[in-house]
């Protein structure tokens, strides 16, 4: 169906009766016009065509009054309009066809815009056009068509309120990362009268600090943001927990300049907490904006490294979104009208619920405070696998050692060959095994440390004193594979989900005789992790092995599943063996902790074909805590992780 009109410039217009134009009129009212390509449909759609792409030669406008508007004109006014949303121009489509009352018509579109974040933001806008005398349909041009509270020369902007940080939860269901006092050291130029002077003792004062700041407080440029600074102004040098600043507030407190805010932020219950396992968070580095450019904005907190940049959606929530319109103020800055067209309150994050625990947690950064070479401390709770603590060092270190380190067990691993041996019928504890100073496999000489024999003794006397020589002889009735069974029976090699990457161990097996010696003491090809070695001493303790877990909720998706019940009589066996190692072995720096007996076994792993390069390890456990220390290129385990296992038996709560 077309309606044509008679172009109102023609002279000599055809004039109906009165009565038939009174009811044409009438029509017109109701009609909506059909779509065909004479209708006003078609400059419609070549509008929208056109808004989106930029070029709307192909249409004809007006303004309010009828005069006509260059494409051009328009194009430039729309981007100029859509402001800060330029870059991505709306879906625009036409809801229906157009209602035409005689000369004039009016068509409703729909116009949705995709905001950062996919937010969508869509609204309902009426085009209005004009026919002129060439029975061509012109869009009457007004700023409105673009959002209906817009004015000329207004703009669209975007303000983007970041929503509340959600917390990580320890085991008990509070936030490890709460508001906590700090001291904001502060310069003030005016007052500072010797900057070099000052830098040099502000330098002292700051590597005094224990535990040492890492990377130290950079001064470098401080001269220059002195000189750069209004004279009143308070410029920041580094803002320091209370219990650090009270270590140096004599050394700073009156040296010229100087200033001090107190202030709260969020801070985990010391700088070591847990570092690595936590992760930190930060600004908006340029990394995080260049990868991800619609979540992340300049200024925005987010995550990085361990919990917070693995759960950093969940945590951060969604920002709240609004859009404002803006006017060029008189110095052409865009300044806001104080007008919102639209708003998306910020939501808050989800909590991320841990088994961590505050007070094993402190004793275990506490045990490797001293330690300046790498080391990692796993702290598991038996009864359900609960990863309790897992400290990293030196200082607040970012690589979680703990979780991820891939190095020989040395003779910690003497706790799965044993059980291995055990299981088979190899060797009872008090069988006669001799441990004599070397041992050779197919040429290759093994030996103890320091050159130590026993002698011909029983089985449980070669395991306390950490015969390497009895276990290489043993090695064989093993058979091939007989290691790596033993040690998969305590979850290493599993595929864990614990909600942090974390190494699960690989066990020598099928190797040549030399390589099975070597296994069977901890080296060769065998690797693990601090966490696949605690876990490996709790399912000994417990009798089976389950999977560690750190976080609760949300919950992992693919946990393993709990392993068989051990052997009773040769888990029970490995007990004993590991409780004498300290009443008589080579724990024996522990039989005097306090509590509930220690039981442990001690390893020395050489990484590299020097046999003086040696990492250092202890596993154990006490009461429902098992343990595993590992000290990166630590030497004898007695003489670097056994102390770090004391300091951290005897912080714990009892």
């Amino acid at each position: 169906m077309h309606l044509s009109y008679p172009s109102r410039h023609r002279r000599n217009r055809y004039r109906p009766p009165l009565a038939v134009l009174a009811a044409t009129a009438l029509a017109a009212v109701a009609l909506t016009a059909c779509s065909d390509g004479d209708g006003p449909e078609r400059s419609v759609d070549a509008f929208l065509t056109g808004w989106r792409s930029g070029d709307l030669q192909a249409v004809g406008f007006v303004d309010p009054a009828g005069a006509k508007v260059p494409a051009a004109d328009v194009s430039r006014e729309i981007k100029e309009l859509s402001g800060e949303l330029a870059a991505t121009p709306p879906a625009l489509t036409r809801q229906g066809d157009a209602k035409i009352t005689a000369d004039l018509a009016t068509a409703v579109v729909k116009v949705e815009w995709t905001l950062p974040g996919q937010t969508r933001w869509a609204y309902e806008r009426q085009v209005r056009l004009s026919r002129g005398g060439d029975d061509e349909w012109r869009v009457i041009w007004e700023p409105q068509l673009v959002q209906e509270q817009l004015s000329r020369g207004d703009r669209l902007g975007l303000r983007r309120d970041a929503g509340p940080r959600a917390a990580v939860l320890d085991g008990a269901g509070q936030p490890i990362v709460a508001p906590r006092p700090v001291v904001r050291v502060g310069l003030q130029p005016s007052e500072v009268t010797d900057v070099a002077g000052l830098s040099r003792k502000l330098d002292a004062a700051f590597r005094a600090i224990r535990p040492a700041i890492t990377p130290p407080v950079d001064l470098s440029g401080l001269p220059k943001r002195l000189a750069d600074a209004d004279p009143g102004a308070f410029v920041e040098v580094v803002t320091l927990r209370e219990e650090a600043y009270r270590q140096i507030r004599s050394r700073v407190y009156d040296l010229p300049g100087t200033k001090f805010r107190k202030d709260k932020i969020d801070l985990a219950p010391t700088r070591e907490f847990a570092r690595a396992v936590l992760g930190s968070v930060d600004p908006a580095q340029a990394d995080d904006l260049a990868k991800h450019p619609d979540r992340y904005a300049a200024g925005d907190l987010v995550g990085h490294g361990g919990l917070q940049g693995r759960y950093d959606e969940r945590l951060r929530g969604a920002p709240g979104l609004t859009v404002i319109t803006e006017r060029p103020g008189p110095d052409g800055t865009l300044v806001p009208t104080g007008t919102e067209v639209f708003r998306r309150e910020p939501q808050p994050g989800q909590p991320l619920k841990t088994t961590l625990d505050v007070a094993t947690q402190n004793a275990a950064d506490a045990a490797l405070h001293a330690e300046k070479r790498r080391a990692a401390l796993v702290a598991v709770r038996i009864s359900d696998g609960a990863v309790l603590a897992a400290a990293n060092g030196p200082g607040a270190a970012g690589e979680n050692l703990a979780f991820t380190a891939q190095v020989p067990p040395g003779s910690t691993f003497k706790m799965v060959s044993a059980l291995g041996l055990l299981d088979r019928g190899a060797v009872t504890p008090d069988a006669t095994v001799a441990c004599p100073k070397t041992f050779t496999v197919d040429g290759r000489p093994f030996k103890n440390s320091d050159n130590f024999e026993l002698g011909s003794v029983p089985f449980r006397t070669d395991f306390a004193k950490s015969c390497n020589t009895a276990f290489t002889a043993l090695a064989p009735k093993l058979g091939p594979d007989g290691l790596a069974v033993a040690g998969r029976s305590l979850g290493l090699e599993g595929q864990w989900d614990l909600g942090l990457d974390a190494f699960t161990g690989k066990v020598s097996a099928n190797g040549g005789a030399t390589e099975q010696a070597a296994a069977a003491i901890g080296q060769g090809t065998t690797v693990v992790s601090p966490l696949a070695m605690a876990s490996a001493t709790a399912a000994v303790a417990r009798g089976r092995f389950e999977q560690p877990k750190l976080v609760l909720d949300p919950a992992p998706a693919k946990p393993a599943e709990p392993g068989p019940e051990l052997k009773p009589e040769s888990v029970e066996s490995v007990r004993t063996m590991m409780r004498e190692v300290v009443t008589a072995g080579s724990g024996s720096a522990l039989k005097d902790v306090p509590g509930a007996p220690v039981h442990g076994k001690t390893g020395t792993a050489e990484y590299d074909n020097n046999p003086a390069h040696t990492h250092a390890w202890f596993v154990g456990w006490q009461g429902d805590v098992a343990f595993a220390v590992f000290v990166e290129q630590g030497g004898a385990s007695t003489a670097t992780a056994v102390p770090i296992a004391e300091r951290f038996l005897r912080a714990l709560p009892r």
